[in-house]
């Protein structure tokens, strides 16, 4: 029958297993010390492996089972205080996995209180109670349970727990919006939890699944939530099943709303019936919020297609109600706010009264709370209070943006922003003046990037996991190499590597058209496109004066559907009887697409010998320098005219030595850059072996122009990941983050290398992007994939004028007039 220190041996090892997620085990092992303790009468002992099983029986979906067994432990009158403190804290737990989050926090404070000669079983408690003042709102009274919970850890030894206090801080920051310490904290002691089991690691991958769709990085999100509800669902875990899919519901809000709508269902009814009212009364928001979505865009800044019809006001007010009740507060917030949003705009009425926020609610409320009084200034026809609540909102974001060095993050954060952007664009096209849509215009452009990244310090820990990196896909096929799970494990660790390394330096201030017209030449001319999510208009600024022309989205649409392939085709048929037949076809439909964005323009065009251009991204992937509008002009596409403007008062761009590097199987990359090289004086050329991802990234540092010829392709998921080949493997985006001084001109002749991700309407970002972000002024690259011999010959010219001081902008369009080829090459960033 064995002896109460069995049994109390027992009970440690449930303890361990329920810890492990090993649920079932461990209840089995619980229930023998359970009938040991009352077998030799140790009451105490009894209560304390009824606490864990009830811990166990809420994790497999009993709640009530739990709370009955702990309940009828606390109605006996022989425990002691120690052992009804712990009750108390395990009724607090399952409160909290009710979603009774009132109720919980009562039932753990008297834990923490009977608790105190016990500091490491108090310690237990406060980690519980640290999550549900999260869930409460209240941040600095969680980081007080979480921090003393880790110091009591670590004086007892304890390492695990210890990082899974860290690992809570970590989720703690994430919730107060501090993106870069959240990632860098689970980091932290990710290895150490992740090596205690399935269960743990699958749980915390679903915590780090929360930052990276918070930071907007909603592919990878979604794909490691999906993940990790299968391998729960697999470890009959639940609780925490519903939980995955729960938050995956909420990063498919933002751009799949209907299948939002599905997947949070489906949680709510894991939810219930495990008896997690409160946790399924959330979920049922979710998909509340998603049959609201309205008048929404997606990644792309296309609109997405409107509810049919919207969920009754009051199965609305009943949810709100509820989730109040459950102190659920910005939940319900944000729920009322997405209601009234959405019938201000199905009803172009402001009619209806606007909720009032409370303070200190999460950054996603309180930024839907100013797009609905932005909205409802909108119909109102106020629309200069319109723009005011919008540029507030927009502002709180870009104080959280400000902490961001990394690309990754700048570009990814601006997700939060598309709502605001768009109803402040749309007032500013409505409003019809130049000033104003050129004030939005650059808020737009810069809210990915605004930041100025601090160069990292030199990392030789990424540097190594891109080196195997390179190894793994190297030996891979053409699929999903990341697909390894070592290349996953360091794409992962690379990407927070440089997540948390990459720091700001400051910002890029915002220039007024009064100051960009100063800064514009007289020969010179600034183009901007905007795009609200429904009308596309073009602002053309000159020194002298700025015009607003309309212009037709579909029509434009209509036009680019095919041109990607047109020119990919053009480029591999050069010769024999079909040539002319795809040169034909590929000059109708650049005629036709200038007709529609160029021609416009009108005769202030004709006078300006050089152009900047800045593009959305519903016109990412045009070959500008090919159109027949712009041909014989100096084109530069420049990320926003703020930043086109510091660049310039930089001083011209530095060209006094150039290197150039062919990677492998480059048809004439040899032949390409003997001719490129011979303006310049003892250019260094990486051929063969020599053009090696060490050599070649020493090389850009000791240059003002750095030309490669090498074959590369585009990540779309991760354009981090985009690279070029060279002889040892990929030269990865976050290798040229690992380059101590960027060359000023970057030349990049490889296919697709110059493709983008559309990420969030405005931001297209690709290895073009990385290159400027690390510090390169200006980058020639190609959309598509250009012919050899077309490559060889206009590049070798383009240096002619380069040699010679030439701005690279008007180089390239003097290159393509003396050679007469025209080719999808475009000068990116300083272009003059």
């Amino acid at each position: 029958m064995g002896t109460l220190a069995d049994s109390e041996a027992m009970h440690r090892r449930g303890v361990d297993l329920a810890n492990l997620g090993r649920y079932a085990d461990a209840l089995r092992v619980l229930r023998i010390a359970f009938d040991g303790a009352h077998q030799g009468g140790d009451v105490n002992l009894m209560a304390r492996a009824a606490g864990t099983i009830a811990y166990v029986l809420a994790r497999t979906g009993d709640v009530d089972a739990g709370e009955r067994l702990c309940l009828d432990m606390l109605s006996r009158d022989d425990l002691d205080a120690v052992t009804i403190a712990q009750l108390h804290g395990q009724l607090g737990a399952l409160a909290l996995e009710r979603g009774l989050l009132e109720q919980a926090v009562d039932w753990l404070s008297k834990g923490v209180d009977g608790l105190k000669e016990h500091p490491v079983r108090q310690a237990n408690v406060l980690m519980n109670r640290g999550l549900v003042e999260m869930d409460r709102g209240r941040l600095d009274a969680a980081r007080a349970d979480l921090e003393l919970a880790e110091q009591i850890y670590r004086e007892a030894g304890l390492s695990d727990e210890a990082n899974q206090a860290v690992h809570n801080l970590g989720y703690l920051a994430m919730r107060g919006g501090d993106l870069v310490t959240a990632l860098s904290l689970m980091q932290r002691v990710r290895d150490p939890l992740d090596d205690e089991s399935d269960v743990w690691a699958a749980i915390n991958e679903l915590d780090r699944a929360e930052v990276l769709r918070d930071a907007g990085l909603v592919t990878d999100a979604e794909r490691l939530l999906s993940t990790v509800a299968t391998v729960l669902g697999r470890h009959r875990a639940p609780r925490e099943r519903a939980g995955a899919e729960y938050q995956l519901a909420r990063s498919l809000l933002t751009h799949s709303p209907e299948r939002a709508a599905t997947v949070s269902r489906a949680a709510a009814r894991r939810f219930r019936a495990l008896g997690s009212e409160g946790w399924a009364l959330r979920a049922e928001a979710i998909a509340l919020r998603a049959r609201l979505a309205v008048d929404r865009i997606d990644r792309s800044g296309r609109p997405i297609a409107s509810a049919r019809r919207l969920p009754s006001v009051r199965a609305v007010d009943e949810t709100v109600a509820q989730l109040r009740a459950h102190r659920f507060l910005a939940e319900a917030e944000a729920l009322a706010l997405t209601d009234t949003l959405a019938r201000i705009r199905r009803s172009r009425r402001a009619s209806m009264p606007l909720p009032r926020v409370p303070r200190r609610m999460p950054l996603e409320v309180t930024m839907l709370a100013a797009e609905v009084r932005a909205a409802a200034a909108a119909v109102s026809t106020r629309e200069a209070d319109c723009r005011r609540e919008a540029a507030a909102g927009l502002e709180l974001l870009e104080r959280t943006q400000a902490t961001f060095g990394s690309l990754d993050l700048q570009t990814s954060s601006a997700m939060r922003a598309t709502g605001l952007l768009t109803v402040g664009l749309a007032s500013a096209l409505r409003s019809r003046r130049p000033e104003v849509i050129f004030e939005w215009s650059e808020r737009a452009r810069l809210m990915s990037q605004r930041v100025l990244p601090l160069r990292p310090p030199p990392n030789p820990e990424l540097a190594a996991d891109l080196s195997e990196l390179r190894t793994i896909r190297a030996a891979a096929s053409d699929g999903d190499w990341l697909a390894d799970p070592r290349a996953a494990a360091l794409h992962r660790r690379a990407q927070e590597r440089q997540w948390s390394s990459a720091a700001s330096a400051g910002l890029t201030g915002r220039i007024s058209l009064s100051q960009l017209q100063a800064a514009l030449a007289p020969e010179e001319m600034l183009v901007t496109y905007v795009f609200d999510g429904t009308d596309l208009v073009a602002l053309a600024v000159s020194g002298g004066e700025a015009t607003m022309i309309d212009l037709s989205l579909r029509d434009v649409g209509a036009a680019l559907v095919g041109l990607r392939a047109d020119l990919d085709v053009a480029a591999s048929v050069t010769s024999g009887p079909l040539a002319e037949v795809v040169r034909m076809s590929l000059r109708e439909r650049l005629g036709r697409i200038s007709s529609l964005l160029v021609e416009p323009l009108g005769a202030a065009l004709q006078s300006a010998r050089r152009i900047v251009l800045l593009t959305p991204g519903v016109l990412a992937g045009i070959p500008w320098s090919m159109l027949p509008g712009l041909r014989g002009h100096a084109v530069a596409v420049a990320g926003s005219a703020s930043a086109w403007a510091e660049n310039r008062s930089r001083g011209e761009l530095r060209h006094s030595s150039a290197g150039f590097v062919v990677g492998p199987r480059v048809a004439r990359g040899d032949e390409e850059v003997a001719a490129a090289a011979v303006p310049w004086t003892k250019s260094p050329i990486l051929l063969g072996d020599a053009a090696r991802v060490g050599a070649v990234t020493a090389l850009a540092s000791q240059v003002d122009v750095l030309h490669i010829a090498a074959h590369g392709r585009h990540a779309v998921d991760n354009p981090m990941f985009s690279g070029l080949e060279l002889a040892d493997g990929t030269l990865f985006g976050y290798d040229i983050d690992l380059i101590e001084n960027v060359p000023d001109t970057v030349i990049l002749s490889a296919c697709e290398v110059g493709r983008s991700s559309v990420r969030w309407g405005e931001e297209a970002v690709g290895m073009t992007r990385v290159w400027l972000h690390a510090g390169a002024r200006c980058v020639v690259a190609a959309p598509v994939v250009v012919a050899d011999d077309d490559a060889c010959e206009l590049l070798a010219a383009m240096h002619e004028g380069l040699a010679a001081g030439i701005p690279p902008s008007v180089a390239l369009a003097e290159a393509s007039e003396r050679t007469g080829i025209v080719a999808p090459f475009q000068v990116h960033g300083a272009g003059f």
